[in-house]
């Protein structure tokens, strides 16, 4: 659920170009349900049909004849289009319908085109064992490395299981996996005991909405959706922040007269920029793991119990019982930063009972008090104290605060509280007198803010 955060990396893509546009088509036809192919009924999804259903144990003769002509005209009009262009795709192949075209694949290796993986079959994974989708991989790349001549690189299942992408890293052969639509640009994720790249896919902009509701009724609602997306994109990389856009298509669908025109004048389109890197999808895993290798770092969310309060048990002053207890929330991915740490304790500190908040406070020291001068402040409230000058005291002033200190704990019951990094000796002075008049209850609700202010900054010094 975070990701890369606020700040998303440069990709430095190649010869500092503004956007990656990346074109994969999925062919599928001849790897659909069919009884043929050994399938218990037809096949339902991804055409013009309206409203197609399996047909269970029979053929589906319109069906078939909708995805042949992927095969026989629409990949032959997509092929024509995208080396008349010079833009090279990432072919999403199904092992067993490769090895029924094998004149197509002839034509995708004369073009230099990436032949990535789309599974054996274009079936369902998600009622497969995970022994049954484990050999359906192998299978894939079994029969993919034999039609092809090289095994794939690349994966991507589309109509996949919750175990798809562990057990396609755990095969241990990709470059990268595509089965995620969650990002704008490449990630590492631990997954099957290495790292793995993903390199997530698109379903938006995506010719599939020409066969699903919502969707896209002509080429020119295709063109202008990519159009849009595009120049958001491009705008991105103008200000800094370059990303990728991935289009998907299919020769079946985009492959028809009235829909290519659409995709035509978007590649025109883009052709008029300077700056917009058209790749392969394995030339980007390349490029990211040259670029962008993956970085081991601590993980709050697969920390132990024992690991994560000795990590950050003192993040509020001599209270690791809040990190004890934050540890039995629900913690993840998205907890692995200062400010995922951050939300959890505060969440224990703000539901403890007022008693143990008291605690909390009245562990904090006095500012520039006995403790500082004696030289037995916790590391971070020394460093702290410093950082606004309140181990370099006048006489004067030192006085001044131990004045202060006394009065305001007389009055409230606890120490004056104050994020010191968020100010200078004389602010913090300034404050010191305006809130020692506030009544109680105000401040203690101030000095818990404080507090967990402080713990933000403490945090910001250990994690992303």
């Amino acid at each position: 659920m975070r990701g890369y955060g606020a700040d998303a990396p440069d990709p430095q893509w190649p010869n500092g170009a503004k956007a990656a546009v990346q074109f994969v088509l999925n062919y599928e036809e001849g790897g659909e349900n069919c009884i043929l192919h050994g399938d218990a009924a037809s096949e339902a999804f991804l055409s013009d049909i309206p409203g197609a259903a399996q047909w269970p144990g029979q053929r589906h003769w319109n069906m078939e004849s909708v995805y042949e002509y992927g095969s026989r005209a629409g990949f032959w009009r997509l092929h024509r289009l995208f080396t008349g262009a010079g833009i090279p795709l990432t072919i999403y192949g199904v092992a067993t319908a490769l090895a029924r075209s094998p004149e197509q694949v002839q034509a995708m290796k004369d073009a230099d085109w990436e032949i990535a993986s789309h599974g054996l079959k274009w079936v369902e994974h998600k009622d497969m064992t995970e022994e049954e989708e484990s050999a359906a991989i192998a299978e894939a790349v079994r029969l993919h490395t034999e039609v092809t001549g090289e095994r794939p690189r690349g994966w991507y299942t589309g109509r996949c299981s919750v175990s798809t992408v562990r057990l396609v890293a755990e095969e241990g052969g990709f470059d990268y996996i595509s089965d995620t639509y969650d990002d704008d640009l490449p990630y590492w994720r631990e997954t099957g005991g290495r790292d793995q790249l993903i390199i997530p896919y698109t379903l938006e902009a995506n010719d599939m909405r020409f066969a699903n509701s919502p969707g896209w009724i002509t080429g020119e609602h295709f063109f202008q959706y990519l159009k849009d997306a595009f120049d958001v994109i491009y705008a991105e990389g103008k200000a800094g922040a370059p990303k990728m856009m991935t289009i998907g298509l299919h020769c079946r669908l985009i492959g028809r007269p009235g829909k290519v025109a659409g995709l035509k004048r978007f590649i025109d389109y883009i052709q008029g920029f300077e700056g917009v890197w058209c790749p392969r999808r394995i030339d980007i895993a390349e490029h990211w793991a040259e670029t962008h290798p993956p970085v081991k770092r601590e993980r709050p969310s697969r920390m132990d119990r024992e690991e994560f309060v000795t990590k950050f048990g003192s993040i509020f002053e001599h209270s690791p019982w809040i990190a004890d207890r934050a540890f039995d929330l629900e913690l993840g991915p998205a907890h692995d930063c200062a400010a995922g740490v951050h939300n959890a304790l505060c969440r224990i500190f703000r539901t403890a009972s007022e008693e143990e908040r008291l605690g909390v406070l009245t562990a904090h020291p006095d500012l520039a008090g006995k403790l500082a001068a004696a030289g037995r402040l916790t590391a971070e409230s020394t460093s702290e104290q410093s950082s606004a000058g309140l181990d370099m005291l006048t006489d004067e002033e030192r006085e001044s605060f131990t004045r202060l200190n006394t009065e305001y704990v007389e009055k409230h019951g606890f120490p004056f509280i104050i994020a010191v990094r968020d100010h200078n000796k004389a602010s913090i002075m300034e404050a010191f007198h305006r809130r020692i008049h506030n009544d109680r209850a105000t401040e203690f609700g101030e000095a818990c803010r404080q507090v967990e202010r402080i713990a933000q900054f403490r945090l910001q010094d250990l994690l992303p």
